[in-house]
């Protein structure tokens, strides 16, 4: 099979990493390259942006406020002094934007490696440490974004003067709204760029991060290959810098608005931080979406800063905002005819484009009540998309008009046949009799309502299921919400009783953590049936991204059932497992997997599937790329997998080789040891070596039985699933070493 560029890429990058930074990867990547300076140069970039997320996102607070510059800076200043300094690596070289929160500047990356980014200076008046901190604890979400319409936030750290900053990837492009105006992209088009927008947003929410602050100058324009590729920039910096909208907070010292009021959803400008969720940028993607219709957004700024501070909080929160056709009707025609100029249509025809289904879309996606707006971002992009392929949208009720039109719409050729065909039949039948034409006119006329009927019972049908869907995932969002806050309090068990009973219908990334910490806390205390239910709604969560084993809530998963004693749901668990992941290429799934699948004995057809696994794990440790890029834990727990995976296999020298070498290198990790020691029994049983084997299996229960008592007695930074796999073989090697 070729190999994609894509795929070149992430193999090139990941070997990359085996070296040290220097001269030796130098040389690897000019090698590896073999001239092609567009692939090294992308290669370059990628590896330094690892190294930069991984700087930021495992330092602390203080090491971050160490990156100060040589001299004071004022972000707010006329004469913007900051441009031809030095702050930390980075020379600032020109103001590129200024907004609320502060001034975002060109700046050159000096080392390790050069290159331009775009870096942001938070006004005066910010609490460094507080921004610092609120952005360490966001730090894992960010990491895990990875999306190529999302800009990467690389860096932070504080100036000699206080002044917070971060630093982005460095989008060459203009606004959205400029890139339709200056390339007069029809609506179509223009839906085609939020689509992708949403999908942006819709990967972030995900991963648990809001961006809080979506507007246009927020969404940039690059171009690839020739084409427009959105960019959603500031992704984490809104909710790293957030304080609470209140009357002093929504403005700064000099009475400058913090964020644009035109995008802020009514939950936003209301005192408790605790409202805000990911259905706060629906609103504001509403609100581009608005703008990207009729070009300008849905309350005019101006006005809203003239109003006051009082009477702007008032029409956000209860002034409904025009329909996007009223306003584009409301408009003089000079001015109609210039916006539908730069849509590459008249008048008429921009009205027709808007009026109906954009309608809809965009009063439904701007609702006040946040309940009433599209679950997700995805739910957005997927209205979209039934808009521009002619199918009926939730937003619209379905009248059976509207069903129709949309039928027709979408199958013109189709019906444009049967009309052509129709008129033939008419026509053949009034040359032959009256009689006969009016039978099949009767004919043509009960077949098409027939059809009509049973279209609209199936919308009808979808639609009351949709609202009874909406309804549950409404209730179970209240719920995870109130468990968060129970959970912060350190109220486990009311948070568990709040959650119990909560549908399995869309898991919310939202409430992993929630189910993640409930599902441990009742592991440390021997609750096993609740530890499946909660850890099964994790692993439910973590089948959203299908490119990875969810490993590590897999482990909880098939260590409660079987300590509940629950061996045909582990084996129904474990199939689904291996005939998902059985063909991955991947060393670290292939372990999990053989680790997870071997924990009973497996029948042949499953010993099949798993061979190659086996055999490619083993093969890891020949391969020095595999050697020098796993840890050391990670290095002894794969020796302890293979002779797992060879045990099973009834290869019980090899099982014996591999339990010893895990054995010979000292770590830390007593369960592993266990595990290791209570493999090596087994394997030495099977070699006719009985009082070797007790004496091993003596060592393993010693370690083992500290771990239970009448309750586990596990403690902070245990990883439960593991003891209980220690206990489950030792159980298993007691029966067999008696």
């Amino acid at each position: 099979m070729t190999e994609t560029s894509y795929e070149l890429e992430q193999r090139l990058f990941d070997e990359a990493l085996d070296h040290p930074e220097g001269p030796e990867r130098d040389a690897f990547i000019r090698s590896a390259c073999e001239g092609d300076r567009e692939l090294e140069m992308s290669l370059r970039q990628l590896l330094s942006s690892d190294g930069d997320a991984s700087a930021f996102f495992e330092s602390g607070a203080g090491t971050l406020t160490e990156l100060v510059s040589s001299a004071p800076i004022s972000a707010t200043s006329a004469t913007n002094p900051v441009i031809g300094t030095d702050i930390g690596p980075y020379r600032v070289l020109e103001l590129i934007g200024e907004g609320g929160c502060g001034s975002v500047f060109l700046a050159e990356q000096q080392y390790p490696l050069r290159r331009r980014v775009a870096l942001k200076i938070i006004k005066l008046g910010m609490d460094t440490d507080a921004v610092i901190g609120r952005f360490e604890a966001e730090r894992q979400a960010l990491a895990m974004m990875e999306h190529p319409n999302i800009a990467h936030v690389l860096d932070a750290g504080s100036t000699t003067g206080g002044l917070p900053y971060f630093v982005m990837e460095w989008v060459s492009g203009s606004c959205i709204l400029e890139y339709c105006r200056e390339h007069r992209l029809t609506t179509a088009a223009r839906l085609g760029l939020f689509v992708k927008v949403c999908h942006a947003i819709q990967h972030a929410h995900q991963k648990g991060v809001i961006h809080r602050d979506i507007k246009p100058s927020n969404i940039l324009i690059t171009l690839k290959d020739g084409q427009p590729v959105p960019k959603v920039i500031d992704f984490g910096i809104a909710k790293a810098t957030d304080i609470p909208l209140t009357d002093t907070a929504l403005l700064t010292h000099n009475l400058q608005m913090i964020g644009t009021p035109a995008y802020m959803s009514p939950e936003q400008v209301e005192r408790s931080d605790m409202k805000i969720d990911t259905r706060s940028d629906i609103y504001s993607l509403g609100a581009l979406l608005y703008e990207l219709l009729v070009g300008q957004p849905p309350f005019d700024p101006h006005q809203l800063t003239r109003s006051g501070l009082g009477e702007m909080l008032r029409i956000l929160r209860e002034t409904e905002p025009p329909l996007p056709s009223s306003v584009l009707s409301g408009l003089p025609q000079t001015a109609l005819a210039t916006r539908a100029a730069e849509r590459k249509t008249d008048a008429t025809g921009l009205l027709s484009e808007v009026r109906g289904d954009l309608d809809w879309i965009a009063s439904k996606a701007l609702e006040k009540h946040r309940s009433r707006r599209y679950e997700s971002a995805h739910a957005f992009a997927e209205d979209i998309g039934r808009h521009l392929s002619y199918k009926p949208v939730v937003a619209r009720p379905p009248t059976r008009r509207y069903v129709l039109e949309k039928w027709i719409r979408r199958n013109r050729t189709v019906f444009a046949a049967a009309v052509s065909i129709a008129t033939i039949l008419i026509a053949a039948t009034i040359v032959s009799t009256r009689l006969h034409w009016n039978e099949r006119k009767a004919l043509s006329k009960l077949r098409l309502s027939e059809k009509m009927q049973t279209t609209l019972r199936h919308e009808a049908d979808l639609r009351r299921e949709q609202a009874e869907r909406l309804q549950l995932l409404s209730e179970a969002r209240e719920k995870i919400t109130q468990a968060v806050v129970l959970l912060r309090d350190g109220d486990f068990p009311a948070a568990d009783a709040i959650v119990d009973g909560v549908p399995l219908i869309q898991p919310s990334p939202e409430g992993a953590d929630v189910f993640r910490r409930l599902a441990d806390w009742h592991a440390f205390n021997g609750r096993w049936n609740e530890t499946v239910e909660r850890s099964t709604y994790l692993f439910q969560i973590n089948q959203l991204d299908a490119n990875n084993v969810p490993a590590l809530d897999c482990y909880r998963v098939v260590a409660a059932a079987l300590e509940m004693g629950d061996k045909e749901g582990y084996d129904r668990f474990r199939n689904a497992m291996i005939s998902r992941f059985s063909t991955s290429t991947d060393v670290v799934s292939m372990e999990r997997i053989v680790k997870i699948a071997l924990l009973l004995p497996a029948d042949a057809n499953q010993m099949r599937q798993l061979d190659p696994l086996i055999e490619r794990c083993i093969d890891s440790f020949q391969d020095p790329a595999s050697m020098a890029r796993d840890s050391a834990k990670n290095f002894l727990w794969r020796m302890v997998c293979v002779s797992l995976g060879e045990y099973r296999r009834g290869h019980f020298k090899q099982a014996e080789e591999w339990a010893r070498k895990s054995l010979e290198v000292p770590t830390p990790n007593r369960e592993r040891v266990a595990t290791a020691r209570i493999l090596l029994a087994c394997s030495l049983f099977h070699q006719n070596r009985p009082d070797e084997a007790r004496t091993e299996l003596s060592l393993a229960n010693e370690v083992v039985a500290t771990k239970f008592s009448e309750v586990p007695n596990f403690v902070k930074g245990d990883f439960w699933p593991d003891w209980i796999i220690s206990r489950l073989l030792l159980g298993e090697s007691g029966q067999l070493v008696r």
